[in-house]
């Protein structure tokens, strides 16, 4: 619809007078709404509500209709769902109804909280009277509405087209809605609500149901499969089988046919350029040439911030010998008043400083950093209870010699588990710069001895993992768990077995004397650290990294395990192609709206649409109301559901098997089966005998719900 703006709106409301009614369509979908008289609604939007939270400040906020996709932006939209004041097509949740109410009426141009025109409202067929009362004493508490009447939206179509000279005045109309399926019969322009019947279900359940037929189908696409792209697929692409088990055959059979009536539904995608045939040597030497020139940028990177950092030590060394100097020709009195302006609060800190920044300098600088022993003044100080005799302390005094002694050990490990650090990392750095020039002086002999490098481990690493693998099978002539333990191991099986041997035969003293100790150590597990099986450990990750260097240097190296190997192979993933990206639709076309004459393939157990048409005009002849030539010469369809094609076709043959054989059916579709009930309202409010049709809020508290519940509009006026 045109955008109007609000002064305009306002402009038009006060245009009309106050005695002049508004039509509401309150339906199950869709709310319209209008005055009465005009051929179409002023504004329509979905029948439900969000309540979305502000990503940052966490306000709620109330959004009517579809919600604005820009308040994504703004606002998480994901975690609450749309709520609809409807169950079934019953109003119940009327907190959401006023909200809905507010909307409707702001876009209708009121511009005050009271609504000075009579309102025509929709409802369904055999509204229960709770319902109403409540809808009624909203409008007339809430809005302040002078009179309000009510009318069932498939009897407003029925009566619409009957004044266009499509339906006759005997017959009946069949309202296939959002929640609900109604049939009603008409005798002499009235409805006759006795032989009324009520589906529950209607095009939430196709929609629903086709949603998880496709997401059952598709489980990788389901976020593609939001609910209202799924109600478009609907509508556009389902249809009604004349004969369902024909059509079920036809693309049981496959052939053109059933080609001809799939549909496909292409989802975003985007082509991946991967070749399963091997690369041309231009595109090699170019992958090579781009790797050269990315590693020669990360070398220069690395160089300059090794410069950089080289220079920063220098710079701080000289400071702080400049710093040094000064303090040892001053008094020391005056020390604390020449560090109180650095970081530094005695001498000995200054001095440690120095020695720190000389070694990181010569580990920048790639020099082989050499384990000084200390002998700084403070050595002596903090472990000054070390060299004394235990007799010449005190109980305390031991206490703390003890501790003096695993501060130093543990201080003195620290420093050559860092020093053994440093030295392996040099040597490493070594091996690459070797490895680096010898590759430059022959790039080819170079990844000749690589790959042949790379072939006798992969070689060793499966043999071994070979050997583990059929070590106990001796019956076929293998090598034994016993026979492949190294020397070490056995030792220790047989400490194990001693131990168990001579547990029990006596008192249980094991752990009372050191050499016990000495014993446990050398049945640990972690103590073996001349145990063989840390060389599989360095072969596999000698390999990693002769791979990983392959597949630098060589963009034609592939890794594939030999087919011996009872290594596992990475598994090969097939590209992503256009067809992966298809959702396609072949029986869900018509298995899905078929739920509306098998309403138990989805759980309810209520009659279909053509059963529920036999039933009504049975009830009819039961009460010999009408003829049944009358009824069935004038069968009406309406509702958005009746758009499904075929659904005219499939209908009277449903209705011809129940009803007896040459009776004339003609069953006829609503000139527009979702806005007629909405137009016929319209009419029906601008007739003069409306005024009489409604009540007002004192007849609804005279009165009480007892007539509230007896209460029906003339539809012939």
């Amino acid at each position: 619809m045109p955008f109007i703006s609000k002064i305009q709106r306002q402009s038009d409301y006060s245009a009309f007078p106050s005695h002049h009614p508004i039509v509401i369509d309150n339906g199950g979908s869709y709310f319209r709404i209008g005055w009465a008289g005009e051929s179409d609604p002023r504004v329509i939007f979905r029948n439900i509500i969000q309540r979305p939270r502000h990503k940052i400040t966490g306000e709620t906020i109330t959004v009517v209709g579809d919600h604005n996709p820009a308040l994504l932006k703004y606002f998480d939209c994901t975690r609450t769902g749309p709520r609809s004041a409807f169950d079934n097509n019953v109003v119940y949740q009327f907190e959401i109804m006023e909200y809905i109410l507010d909307f409707g009426f702001d876009r209708l141009g009121a511009d005050q909280s009271r609504i000075d025109h009579p309102v025509l409202i929709t409802e369904c067929a055999c509204n229960p009277v709770q319902s109403r009362s409540k809808m009624a004493e909203l409008l007339f508490e809430s809005y302040g509405v002078p009179s309000v009447a009510f009318g069932v939206d498939a009897a407003f179509s029925y009566k619409y087209n009957q004044q266009l000279g499509i339906c006759n005045n005997n017959g009946l109309v069949i309202c296939s809605g959002f929640n609900t399926m109604h049939v009603i019969p008409f005798i002499n322009g009235e409805p006759v609500y006795e032989a009324c019947n009520r589906t529950n279900v209607g095009g939430y359940h196709i929609t629903d149901y086709l949603k998880q037929l496709l997401s059952l189908k598709y489980p990788h696409h389901i976020s593609k499969l939001t609910w209202e792209k799924v109600e478009d697929l609907k509508m556009e692409h389902c249809y009604i089988a004349t004969d369902y088990e024909t059509e079920v055959q036809v693309f049981q059979k496959g052939g053109k046919e059933a080609e001809e009536k799939t549909r496909c539904w292409q989802l975003p995608w985007t082509p991946s350029f991967t070749d399963e045939t091997a690369p041309s040597e231009e595109e090699i030497a170019r992958k090579a040439a781009f790797k050269e020139k990315q590693g020669q940028r990360l070398r220069e990177m690395a160089e300059a911030k090794r410069f950089n950092r080289i220079n920063d030590l220098e710079n701080e060394m000289r400071d702080l010998e400049i710093l040094l100097q000064r303090l040892k020709h001053v008094e020391e009195d005056d020390v604390l008043s020449i560090l109180a302006k650095t970081r530094y609060t005695t001498k000995l800190e200054v001095e440690s400083a120095i020695s720190k920044a000389t070694q990181s300098l010569r580990k920048a600088k790639g020099e082989s950093v050499e384990s000084v022993e200390k002998t700084d003044p403070s050595a002596a100080e903090k472990y000054n209870l070390i060299n004394v005799p235990d007799e010449d302390l005190t109980p305390e005094q031991l206490k703390q010699k003890r501790k003096q002694l695993f501060i130093k050990s543990t201080s003195e490990a620290r420093q050559q588990r860092k020093q053994k650090q440093i030295e392996e990392e040099l040597e490493r750095e070594r091996k690459r710069q070797l490895e680096e020039e010898k590759r430059r002086e022959n790039p080819e002999q170079y990844l000749d001895e690589l790959r042949s490098k790379h072939r006798d481990l992969s070689e060793k690493v499966d043999q071994r993992k070979r050997l583990k693998t059929n070590g106990n099978h001796n019956s076929s002539g293998g090598v034994g768990r016993g026979e492949r333990l190294n020397s070490s191991q056995r030792e220790r099986m047989r400490l194990l077995t001693t131990a168990a041997f001579d547990r029990g035969k006596g008192e249980d003293t094991f752990g009372m004397k050191d050499e016990d100790w000495q014993l446990y150590k050398l049945m640990s597990r972690d103590n073996d650290d001349d145990d063989d099986d840390d060389q599989p450990d360095l072969d596999e990750a000698e390999l990693v990294r002769v791979t990983s260097r392959l597949r630098e240097i060589d963009p034609t190296f592939i890794f594939k395990a030999e087919s011996g190997s009872s290594t596992a192979e990475a598994p090969h993933f097939r590209p992503l192609t256009k067809e992966d990206f298809q959702i396609i639709l072949g029986v869900e076309r018509f298995r899905c709206p078929e739920i509306l004459f098998h309403p138990n393939w989805i759980g309810v157990e209520q009659l279909g649409l053509d059963e529920m048409a036999g039933n009504s005009i049975q009830g009819l002849l039961d009460k010999g109301r009408c003829s049944e030539e009358r009824i069935t010469n004038s069968i009406l369809l309406t509702g958005g559901s009746c758009l499904f094609p075929g659904m005219s076709e499939r209908l009277e043959a449903g209705i011809r098997m129940i009803r007896p054989s040459g009776t004339p059916i003609r069953i006829i579709k609503a000139l527009n089966p979702i806005f007629d009930a909405w137009r016929g309202a319209s009419a029906y409010a601008a007739a003069m005998q409306f005024p009489q049709q409604t009540f007002s809020k004192m007849d609804y508290y005279e009165k009480g719900e007892e007539w509230l519940k007896k209460y029906q509009i003339r539809y012939t006026i």
